[in-house]
């Protein structure tokens, strides 16, 4: 039989859960922490003295308490001084962020890439280039605890190797390992799928904070979808799960980059969306959508059509995961943000048809609050995972 978790051990625990509350919550007292935790007092000040030794967090007296009596302590994020390296790969940019401990960007990197064939060495060397550029900025005091990148494309959890992104051309490619070494800083870049990483962050800093059960979709020139399910991101066996652009809506329809038809991501996405208003070929990304729904808007009958017509097919897909998944909360993000707001009427009639009454009689259909930055703070949060799990090992290793 074995033995019940030794003191370091729920030491440890408490540690990670301490900071993982400052993290996620921002400034917090002690008495609040207290309540939280469900310790005594005396035990959450002896972990916000270990965890303010080594440079995690600091307290101070609260700003403005309005309440007689000796005011509680607030312990608050060393933003600061800890940080992570995020990097996010979609279709047409890429991007780089230094984030503070508490979700806090610090700096921000960004450059258009030029759709056609990935070049794996290309997009390595601009986002190192980013984060060296970030790095010369730090102050002397300042440690980097980990690096992640959101990707768009499959990614494998063994290994972190991108199996296929199919919008860009690159299967079984090793991005994180080429990453880690351009970077040279001694830390393993973790890779997680793009939109799995927006429902992640959604979930914990954006618009459904406090929500179980989402379901996050993400919107570039494919459909991507990230599945939280009771506070957990539905990952699947080998890390694909959330696969939802390559759900059939239509069989035998469009043809879809994945080598199937009729593919959510076929009947929804960009291209799609673009030829049935006439405008393949003209703007693309998220500006050529937002020309779709800004001329809907004004009277367009063409664009109104197309904008009707991709919707039909999103509110089926999204009717087929709500049935699926009975989420408390659907978000739509990336360039389905503005694909959304300009057909939520179409949507709304196909999940109002095809759901069962139980199903959506409680369902929230919301738009992303963190907006371009979701999948950043996505893979913020993949980064932070360690030292969030065991804070005092992560920074034993950074010591002087």
């Amino acid at each position: 039989m074995r033995a019940g978790p030794s003191q370091e051990e729920i030491r440890k625990h408490n540690l990670g859960t301490l900071l993982r509350h400052v993290h996620l919550g921002g400034p917090t007292s002690r008495a609040e922490l207290t309540t939280l935790m469900g310790l005594n007092r005396s035990t959450i000040m002896a972990l916000t003295a270990d965890l303010t030794a080594v440079g995690l967090v600091r307290e101070e007296l609260p700003r403005d308490t309005g309440r007689a009596g000796r005011p509680s302590l607030v312990v608050r994020p060393e933003s600061a001084r800890v940080y992570v390296l995020a990097f996010d790969v979609g279709v047409d940019r890429v991007a780089a962020a230094r984030i503070g401990l508490g979700g806090v960007i610090l700096d921000r990197r960004e450059a258009v890439r030029q759709r056609g064939p990935f070049d794996m060495a290309e997009v390595v060397g601009m986002l190192a280039g980013f984060a060296r550029q970030m790095h010369r900025k730090t102050r002397a005091d300042t440690v980097c605890v980990g690096a992640a990148a959101a990707f768009c494309g499959a990614v494998r959890k063994s290994d972190g190797v991108v199996r296929i992104g199919p919008n860009i051309g690159l299967e079984e490619g090793p991005f994180g390992d080429e990453l880690s070494r351009k970077l040279a800083l001694g830390l393993p870049v973790a890779v997680g799928n793009d939109a799995n990483l927006g429902a992640l962050a959604e979930h914990t800093r954006g618009i459904g904070m406090g929500c179980r059960d989402l379901i996050y979709l993400h919107g570039d020139v494919g459909i991507g979808g990230g599945i939280v399910v009771n506070g957990q991101l539905l990952g699947g066996f080998a890390g694909y799960g959330g696969e939802v652009g390559h759900m059939v809506v239509n069989l035998g329809g469009r043809p879809c980059g994945c080598g199937s038809r009729g593919c959510l991501e076929a009947e929804v996405g960009e291209r799609a969306l673009m030829e049935h208003a006439g405008r393949y070929g003209e703007a693309i990304g998220r500006d050529g959508v937002r020309a779709v729904v800004d001329a809907a808007d004004r009277g367009d009958v063409v664009a109104q059509e197309a904008l009707q017509r991709v919707g039909d097919w999103l509110g089926l897909g999204v009717a087929n995961l709500v049935n699926v998944f009975n989420p408390e909360m659907v978000v739509f993000g990336g360039m389905l943000r503005e694909l959304y707001l300009g057909s939520a009427a179409q949507v709304r009639s196909r999940i109002n048809t095809v759901t069962l009454a139980a199903s959506r009689e409680r369902l929230r259909l919301r738009t992303s609050v963190l907006g371009d930055d979701a999948t950043l703070m996505g893979a913020a949060e993949l980064a932070f995972a360690q030292v969030l799990a065991d804070p005092l090992e992560v920074l034993a290793r950074f010591a002087p």
